[in-house]
């Protein structure tokens, strides 16, 4: 079902887009590194390229794939890079969806799926799109429950009239069943309540450690009455965690060294409430073993067995996309 939507804010391009017919001799262009071909037909200057972080460079894929198929239907990580949601460094491939009668094919760096009528369509900024909602029953089903996690909770932080229930109920209906036990993991965890992808993913492999689950976003007020709001709450223990992400120290928001002494400061207050802190990134998320060693130094200690198979994809590919500049939204 199609749906026209006002509210929806499409993600721009984050670098202008050339169609060959606009650019004398592109390839000659590109022979001598003034610009990058994005895809076929599509350019873009070689130097603002370089400088994307990889999901900005999957969006760019996107929005190329539209310059050059202006009717696509986008979906699955294409739709999330659209709706502003979680990527993974860059997928590369561009995800459109196509009617029953087609054939699903791979070419051109573009996965056509077959689809019927049980997804709903947003139609906003000229683009047509899988909604929120379908978006991340399509992660949660046919990627790394990571990233379905990722996406659910993203999907009912943007959207305060969609409900975990309603996720649930979408994957219920799908007329195909491929995916449907398996997305249940993450829809059934999918909270309005964490903040960002790394939040998401810590739950994750949090909950993959055997440790016991946390409460979320928890307010302490200290004796000045300052309130602090924690990321991760173990009450039985009197333990926060605070997933802490790159971004936060990387300059743009201020001086590292002041966000850390406000850091410092504030870790005090809440220590007038609680018995330790736990602090970690993504680098610890991503080697799994040091966030483990971070929630154990604080006195947590698993209830359950590991679930070795769940870390062990979730390390592999973070670490790939690690490599490649890690994830969109900290």
């Amino acid at each position: 079902m199609f749906t026209s939507s006002s509210t929806v804010v499409v993600a721009p391009s984050p670098l202008p887009l050339l169609k060959a017919r606009s650019v004398p001799h592109p390839e000659r262009a590109v022979a001598r590194g003034a610009l990058v071909r994005v895809r076929r037909g599509v350019y873009t200057p070689a130097e603002r390229w370089r400088n994307l972080a990889p999901w900005d460079r999957y969006l760019a894929r996107v929005h190329a794939v539209k310059l050059t198929h202006p009717d696509a239907t986008f979906s699955h990580e294409s739709a999330a890079a659209l709706l502003g949601g979680p990527v993974f460094g860059d997928p590369e491939v561009v995800h459109v969806l196509v009617g029953t009668g087609d054939t699903s094919r791979f070419g051109g760096g573009v996965r056509t799926h077959r689809s019927g009528t049980d997804r709903d369509i947003l139609v906003a900024d000229g683009f047509a799109i899988t909604s929120l909602a379908d978006t991340a029953v399509d992660l949660a089903r046919y990627r790394h429950s990571s990233l379905g996690l990722a996406m659910s909770d993203y999907a009912l932080r943007s959207d305060a009239g969609l409900s975990q229930d309603e996720l649930l109920g979408r994957n219920a209906e799908r007329i195909s069943g491929r995916g449907r036990g398996a997305a249940r993991w993450a829809l059934s965890r999918a909270t309005p309540v964490a903040e960002t992808v790394l939040e998401s993913v810590s739950r994750a492999v949090i909950e993959w450690l055997g440790f016991p689950e946390p409460d979320l976003q928890v307010v302490f007020r200290s004796g000045a009455g300052v309130e602090d709001r924690a990321d991760f709450h173990w009450p039985t223990l009197s333990v926060i965690g605070e997933a802490d992400g790159d971004v936060k120290y990387d300059g743009r928001y201020g001086n590292p060294m002041e966000i850390l002494r406000r850091q410092g400061r504030r870790d005090q207050r809440l220590l007038e409430s609680i018995a330790a802190a736990a602090h970690w990134g993504w680098n610890d998320v991503t080697a799994v073993a040091p966030l483990r060693a971070t929630l154990r130094s604080v006195g947590l200690r698993p209830i359950a067995p590991e679930n070795t198979a769940e870390l062990v994809t979730v390390r592999r590919i973070l670490f790939r996309e690690n490599a490649s500049g890690r994830r969109k939204h900290g």
